[in-house]
């Protein structure tokens, strides 16, 4: 049997598969199905308030998912999709509560990778998928990073090479009457303004969160991380790794360091960033220092990330 037909009936038998999208690896299982969708929380150990991202083919299967989607909403679908962006829209009685956190609305995207949509065309299921690690932890952007983190948890991984995008979807919730950015990532918060005007920008607060990647603390790696504009008063006496956008100038003895693109480049530095904080969780280090990326494009989703990677 061709490995997406193995994967696709996996999915429909209630089990779980981890496959590739654009932006990281996904952990699958099919979205109208709650039993299936609870082993998603339990084999990440994810909190059940926590909702996850429905991953479907396109927008006719989005609009079985949803009450309608607003002409702001069809507008930024039909410009991103197949893309690293997620709507949040009224959900119907289709999704379970479980997919939602018990939310009146849902998280839909098409995504951007080939091996993801024949998987959920093959399967004929809309699928569930939180990234594919332990929660709170780096997501993955390889399939031996699902190895490392999961390993026979999943009942299959599919195998797509690295991801090109490699930070996750951007957020817009369409809940109220104007659009809110909850979360940003792959598709800049200024494309999502050339197409819509001014958008929100969702205030942290200690609520439930309203979508994925929304808590404060994330994408963390297991040695303590602190986000620092200098390099000036380090802690003596420490293995320390740096985690710099660019080449650093600064003579300071590093035990490691993991440059996100010589050449300035946010989109390469996307690309690498978690596989990089990967490769200095793996050093044996004391503290990991991280560098803030040019805070515009996709500088703030890679921000955005270090912050909550930093925030204990």
């Amino acid at each position: 049997m061709h490995e997406i037909q193995k994967a696709a009936q996996i999915i429909r038998e209630g089990g779980l598969v981890a496959f590739p999208t654009e932006t990281v690896y996904g952990l699958g299982a099919d979205a109208l199905n709650p039993l299936a969708v609870a082993r998603v929380f339990e084999v990440k150990d994810r909190p059940l308030f926590d909702p996850l991202i429905v991953h479907v083919a396109d927008l006719r299967q989005a609009e079985n998912l949803v009450q309608g989607i607003p002409e702001k909403a069809l507008r930024l679908a039909q410009k991103f999709w197949p893309g690293p962006l997620t709507l949040v829209l009224p959900k119907s009685a289709l999704v379970p509560d479980i997919v939602t956190a018990s939310l009146p609305t849902v998280a839909v995207r098409v995504p951007r990778h080939p091996l993801a949509l024949e998987l959920i065309r093959e399967s004929g299921r809309p699928i569930a998928a939180p990234s594919a690690n332990a929660f709170g932890r780096v997501s993955p952007t390889t399939a031996d990073h699902v190895r490392d983190s999961l390993g026979a948890k999943v009942d299959l991984i599919l195998d797509g090479g690295p991801c090109l995008v490699g930070v996750e979807s951007t957020v817009v919730s369409f809940a109220g009457k104007t659009p809110v950015l909850l979360r940003p990532g792959g598709v800049p918060l200024e494309e999502i303004r050339e197409v819509l005007g001014e958008v929100e920008i969702h205030a942290s607060t200690a609520q439930a969160p309203q979508a994925p990647g929304q808590l404060p603390q994330h994408y963390a790696p297991r040695t303590p991380l602190r986000l620092a504009e200098s390099l000036e008063e380090l802690p003596p006496g420490k293995r320390i790794g740096l985690l710099s956008f660019r080449s650093p100038s600064s003579p300071y003895p590093f035990q490691a360091v993991e440059v996100l693109s010589e050449k300035g480049d946010l989109r390469e530095a996307a690309a690498r960033l978690f596989a990089a904080l990967r490769r200095l969780d793996g050093q044996n280090l004391d503290l990991i220092i991280a560098r803030p990326v040019p805070h515009e494009g996709l500088g703030r989703a890679i921000n955005d990330r270090l912050f909550k990677a930093s925030h204990k």
